[in-house]
């Protein structure tokens, strides 16, 4: 699972480093289906951060990996 999630995270990265900012993923608790990513750059301090995490990342993520839930931003 880990390895699917990566595969969609650095698939999503350019977007990000488009507007100056960055994703890093942090880890994936197989058993909760629950992906933790940290922010960086101008996206670590944005105040749509939040909505980029949800409508853009989880959605993907939830698309292309079976068995992912939610992804939190530590």
């Amino acid at each position: 699972m880990k390895e699917q999630v990566e595969k969609v995270i650095n698939e999503i990265r350019p977007i990000l480093q488009a507007d100056g900012g960055d994703i890093q993923l942090i880890g994936v608790d197989e058993k909760t289906g629950i992906v933790t990513v940290g922010l960086q750059g101008r996206c670590g301090g944005c105040p749509h951060a939040q909505l980029t995490l949800q409508a853009v990342v989880e959605r993907k993520l939830k698309e292309m990996v079976p068995g992912v839930t939610a992804v939190e931003r530590v």
